[in-house]
């Protein structure tokens, strides 16, 4: 029975007791303004409860709004509205007390009038949307007529003429916002004049993003709710003939383009040659489709397919529907990266924002941030902007001459940090070196240059596609290069985001210099060290922040190292954790610390590619495989590992016993094949025993689904350490022992060597018990997960159930009893039988 003002989650059926848990501590996160940190394992439903328990609390949001609203409004005078004024001393005649606050209220009255009045009109408009599907496709003949006319606009008198740079003010954003928010009609501007309350979810990758959209149509919220995904270029163009450009560059080059084509200055159209334009931008075309995205909930998919039928840009119409939509679903990359929010039009402000599979979130802000360059890119920057200097010396203005001579300037000093020089192909000393800020700028001799102010110069407005349609010649020594095809599209998008990164305080960030044989494989990387400075800005915009993922566990060093570091208080954070949606039984997590012959297992660095050690490794698994029906996922620390390990089991003739066991599959390096080996494994594991090699962190360790027959045992080779060599870690260790407080007797350099490790081992052991019935085996197989300090890095649902066996015997007794029941298996005693201990 519910309790009194206690909020109601409508549902798509009887959601489970940690669901109405999960939703409850959202709902009171969500309402409080909080920080949330929420765990939920994969299988428990956590989209839905997302979904559900966010979604209801929007709607008693904008209730209790319309509600107070209303109260304020009715009146005869008789309610006070409590607005606040400056109070003053009794030097201040009460008339003049009085005046201020009438006068103070009135206007509140008004503002909220304006307010309902736009808030009516917004709502009105999207009911006559998802009810009068005519509205959908009314103009379409008429944007059809827009089409051809589209086609031959933007001729130009003069070819060149586009190439020009517009004069350039290095404190003056781009006001190109509402370039494409054609239409006369004022209702049309009340739906894009104001952002109203909403819920930004973003996740990893598009297809995470999808299938989250998937979870709302299948929700009570999916006739009610107006939802827009947002996309990149690339994965939202409809234009064939620039999708065929392949590259992420490439393609967002030449669509700026055609956008200069079609919005020459001033309108004008003049005679000359004609000028290619896309089709698909055409205002009204724009319109009729972003009122289409607001009526109905759709992914990605599902939206190119419409928007190839009405011949519209989705990518540019979902950016026109973010202010009235009420869910916006997004990648990383657009929310959490300022300059990418902003040219979307994300506004955070006021706003709640829910960032999903957010295990790695440090990780995502510091690579987003981070920003590298080569020196083949460098010398084709220079060579592209000296030429292009050169060309039209005498028509650009003054102050952009100046800009682009101080960016010629960087850039050869940049090339010279690498040892090399313009003119001639150089060669150089293979070396690492690691510099703060300051010391790279002092060594590059560019400290007197303020890029500030230079970085805004060469960006998608204003430089970099004048510089990707300007004909240029290739560098010395750049010709035939194997690089041709990535330098081919301008780098100058790559040079600003150095600049950019290089503005960062000395502190948070250092530069990596690699020097290869030759500068044009040599490279400089900015590696950002402090990734709360980046992501402070969201936390203060934003109303309440969700961190969620099914795996957050540890989460100690992300309190400190992305919240308390960005000036978090404690009293804002709220963690939530839940266990599973399976039985106990249905899980049998064992600590291995010994092999059949005895031999310790230890995959410490000086004793894991030891014959002995190997041997052992191929013992236990042949044993695993002797008992273990069903698909057997093993999981090595490296590739390199995975590597040396196999070679060794097929000279000793392990692996030819294995394989007269169980079907033999092997993860591929390169992402293009990992469908196919992963199809094939599925086949072959339903219907006949099959075991899977595969790396922690690889490409079937996050985002994979070992469910039922695909992973009935989870094996973990040893702990997936990084490589505490890289000057890029070392760096890292430095930082934060420098700047966070040590505790448990550990340093926070250690501490986050730790972590890394057991992310990287949470995220795998993950990949089994997707679903309510689903049951699996999980081994761990090194003696140094039975530390106390390392089993409480595991997730509460497994760790609650391990058991840490010192000998091979009686952990094998218990996975052999556990499978010895063929007659059985399947079946509901069959499953619980599977895990038991």
């Amino acid at each position: 029975m519910e309790e009194a003002g206690a909020p109601h989650f409508p549902f798509p059926y009887q959601p489970y007791p940690i669901q109405e848990q999960f939703m409850q501590a959202l709902y009171g996160a969500l309402e409080h303004g909080k920080v949330g940190i929420f765990e939920s394992p994969t299988g428990t439903g956590k989209s839905l409860s997302l979904i559900c328990g966010a979604l209801s609390w929007l709607r008693d949001h904008e209730e209790k709004r319309r509600q107070e609203a209303d109260r304020l409004l009715q009146g005869d005078g008789g309610t006070s509205l409590s607005i606040s004024t400056t109070t003053s001393s009794s030097a201040e005649p009460d008339w003049i007390t009085d005046f201020v606050q009438k006068k103070a209220e009135r206007d509140f009255v008004s503002k909220l009038k304006d307010e309902e009045l736009r808030r009516k009109k917004r709502e009105e408009h999207l009911e006559m949307i998802r009810n009068n599907s005519q509205l959908k496709y009314a103009l379409k003949r008429k944007v059809e007529h827009n089409i051809l006319i589209l086609s031959r606009e933007g001729e130009l008198n003069n070819p060149e003429e586009e190439l020009i740079v517009a004069e350039y003010e290095s404190d003056d954003e781009s006001k190109t916002k509402n370039k494409f928010c054609g239409g006369d009609d004022d209702d049309e501007d009340d739906l894009v004049e104001e952002h109203i309350t909403k819920i930004y979810y973003c996740s990893r990758t598009h297809s995470q993003l999808a299938q989250f959209v998937h979870e709302v149509q299948k929700s009570p919220f999916s006739q009610d709710i107006s939802l827009v995904p947002l996309g990149s270029r690339q994965n939202m163009c409809v234009n064939e003939e620039v999708r065929r450009l392949g590259s992420v560059q490439r393609i967002n080059d030449r669509c700026m383009e055609m956008q200069k084509n079609k919005h020459v200055e001033g309108g004008k159209r003049k005679r000359g040659a004609s000028k290619a334009v896309c089709p698909y931008v055409g205002a009204q075309g724009l319109q009729t489709l972003r009122d289409t995205v607001l009526g109905a909930v759709r992914d990605i998919e599902q939206l190119l397919s419409l928007a190839r039928e009405t011949r519209s840009c989705p990518y540019y119409a979902t950016r026109l529907a973010i202010p009235p939509a009420q869910l916006v679903v997004l990648p990383y990359q657009t929310v959490l990266h300022e300059g990418t929010r902003r040219a979307s039009g994300v506004q955070l402000k006021g706003q709640v924002l829910i960032i999903d599979e957010a295990h790695n979130l440090s990780d995502v802000l510091s690579c987003i941030h981070s920003s590298e360059l080569t020196g083949a890119q460098l010398c084709r920057a220079h060579s592209q902007l000296a030429q292009y200097s050169e060309r039209y010396r005498s028509r650009l203005k003054a102050k952009n001459l100046m800009y682009i001579k101080q960016i010629l300037f960087v850039v050869e000093r940049l090339v010279r940090v690498l040892g090399g020089k313009l003119i001639f192909p150089s060669l150089c000393l293979p070396a690492t070196e690691l510099l703060t800020i300051n010391n790279f700028l002092f060594k590059a001799q560019i400290d007197n240059i303020n890029l500030f102010k230079v970085q805004g110069l060469p960006n998608r407005d204003t430089l970099s596609v004048p510089l990707s349609l300007s004909p240029v010649e290739s560098p010395p020594g750049q010709q035939g290069a194997a690089e041709d095809r990535e330098l081919a599209a301008s780098p100058m998008m790559q040079v600003e985001g150095f600049f950019m990164a290089l503005t960062n305080a000395n502190t948070d960030g250092r530069v990596v210099l690699h020097t290869q044989g030759s500068v044009a494989v040599s490279s400089m990387k900015f590696l950002l060290l402090n990734p709360a400075v980046h992501f402070a800005q969201v936390l203060k915009d934003c109303r309440a922040v969700i961190i969620a993922g099914g795996t957050m566990q540890p989460v100690s060093d992300f309190k400190q190292e992305l919240l308390f570091s960005a000036g978090v208080g404690a009293e804002r954070i709220i963690e939530f954790s839940c266990g599973h949606v399976i039985p106990p039984e249905n899980i049998l997590p064992i600590v291995l610390c010994s092999g059949p012959s005895g031999q310790e297992l230890e995959f410490t660095f000086q004793n894991r590619d030891t014959p002995h050690m190997m041997e052992e490794t191929g013992r236990v698994l042949s044993n695993l495989c002797n008992v273990v029906p069903g698909g057997v996922v093993c999981f090595f620390p490296s590739y390199d590992y995975s590597r040396r390990i196999l070679d060794n089991w097929e000279a000793s003739g392990v692996l030819a016993r294995l394989s007269s066991k169980k079907k033999i599959f092997q993860e591929p390096k390169k992402a293009n094949q990992v469908e196919k080996v992963l199809n094939e494994f599925s086949h072959i594991a339903f219907w006949k025993a099959s075991l899977l090699f595969s790396v922690v962190g690889g490409k079937m360790s996050e985002g994979i689904n070992f469910s039922d027959e695909l992973g009935r045992c989870i094996v973990m080779v040893g702990m997936p350490y990084p490589n505490i060599k890289s000057p890029e870690l070392k760096e890292k260790m430095a930082y934060l022992d420098k700047n966070l407080p040590h505790s448990g007797g550990r340093s926070p350099g250690q501490a986050l060597i730790e972590n890394l490790c057991m992310k990287a081992v949470n995220q795998s052991i993950g990949r089994a018990i997707r679903h309510r019935e689903d049951y699996a085996c999980i081994v761990l197989c090194d003696r140094r997960y039975s530390r106390p300090a390392t089993l409480a890095k595991l997730p509460d649902w497994i760790r609650a159930h391990t058991h840490t066996h010192t000998s091979f015997g009686p952990a094998f007794a218990s996975l052999r009893r556990a499978v010895s029941h063929p007659t059985v298996i399947g079946s509901p005693i069959g499953r619980r039988i599977i895990g038991l201990g």
